[in-house]
């Protein structure tokens, strides 16, 4: 897709085969009905990840910088408290259907769905207690080259407003060279509709770093992206991203452009909260979804996935009331999240496709985060850092 770059040489991580990996399985804390919450760690080469059943969610991401140097770069809690207290979707795996759907309604089959409201007028990320709020259960923990662990989580028929018995997998897996992969899958046993997603929060100064992402340096091979109404539903337009604040095909700071008041969908954003169109629909393979290179650290994150959409989020609604693990209350602009999926309010609009899943087939979204590290970047002039 034309203006995808890329990455910068610098820093190779070990290749796979090189070093052994782990997988280990620890108590994390217990639900107030007594269930408990188990952390599973997953190291191989230079990262390391650490997976909480609670919410299928990824609580600590640490990856090195140029130097060698490890910092974890996803927000979250030290303790189970923190995720139940004050939530903020810090990576957890958010359905049945990830972002907003216009007044808690649809229809399929001729038959119309009323839905757990949670965002003013819409429901948000599958309602009041989404996959994100629901224990999951680990399934597989394997170790080797690629550690990974499986966990599973079936939704009932009419939760949260949702029809059909839905069977939910997540898989986490880490290997050598850098990458995860998330992979979530789902069958059905009557017709539903589903969207999957992750939503962490990446800071890749370090969540604890006391920097914000404003200087991070941002690529989405989107030519187009749905603006919003004030509600943060989409209008039906595919809007072109040239000569908007919404422009990152080229290398761009994050902080260039996320105050332009000029813009109304800036406003309503409070920055940037808009879906990227990058497929016209699901596609076999992944595809680019978006690149992140911190100049200071030297660490870049490239984002693949076989979804047609990403959200774009700046941590807009972070108002230092959640204190995170280093001890810092994080703030607007703390961290960034991108979260390939079908587009918002897709079983609304129909000429955004389709987010319809049968019996008999399988949803899948596999979203690749891949680490390296960059040489000094501090050098280039501020806005586009071609």
């Amino acid at each position: 897709m034309r203006g995808w770059r890329a990455p910068v040489a610098g820093i190779c991580f070990l290749p796979a085969a090189a070093v052994a990996g782990e997988a280990r399985r620890t108590p994390f804390g217990t639900l107030p009905d007594g269930r408990s919450v188990d952390e599973v760690t997953l190291s191989s080469g230079p990262v390391t990840a650490r997976i909480l059943t609670w919410g299928a969610l990824l609580r600590s991401l640490d990856v090195p910088d140029r130097s060698g140097k490890p910092a974890d770069i996803v927000l979250g809690y030290a303790d189970l408290k923190g995720y139940l207290d004050k939530p903020n979707y810090f990576g957890v795996s958010v359905g049945r259907y990830a972002n907003r759907i216009r007044a808690g309604r649809f229809s399929l089959d001729g038959k119309a769905y009323t839905l757990a409201t949670n965002d003013g007028p819409n429901a948000l990320h599958g309602g009041r207690e989404g996959f994100d709020k629901r224990l999951w259960t680990i399934t597989d923990l394997s170790a080797g080259p690629a550690p990974s662990v499986t966990l599973r989580y079936v939704s009932p028929d009419g939760e949260e407003g949702y029809p059909g018995t839905l069977t939910t997998s997540v898989t986490y897996a880490l290997d050598a060279a850098g990458t995860l992969t998330v992979t979530y899958q789902a069958t059905t046993d009557r017709p539903t509709i589903v969207n999957l997603t992750n939503h962490s929060f990446f800071n890749l100064a370090g969540e604890g770093s006391g920097r914000s992402i404003l200087d991070h340096v941002l690529t989405i091979p989107a030519e187009r992206y749905t603006p919003v109404d004030a509600t943060l539903i989409p209008t039906g337009e595919l809007a072109s991203v040239a000569g908007t604040p919404f422009d990152f095909r080229k290398p761009t700071i994050i902080g260039t452009r996320i105050r332009d008041g000029r813009d109304p969908q800036i406003v309503r954003g409070c920055g940037y909260n808009h879906n990227y169109v990058l497929t016209q629909a699901p596609t076999a393979n992944t595809h680019p979804v978006a690149r992140v290179e911190d100049p200071v650290s030297g660490r870049v994150l490239e984002m693949a996935s076989n979804q047609p959409g990403v959200q774009f989020y700046t941590g807009n609604l972070l108002d230092a009331t959640a204190v995170g693990k280093s001890g810092l209350a994080y703030r607007q602009t703390d961290a960034f999240a991108l979260e390939p999926q079908l587009f918002p309010d897709t079983p609304n609009q129909p000429a955004f496709g389709s987010a319809r899943l049968d019996p008999g087939a399988t949803y899948r979204n596999v979203i690749t985060y891949r680490f390296s590290t960059s040489p000094d970047l501090r050098s280039r002039n501020r806005g586009s850092a071609d």
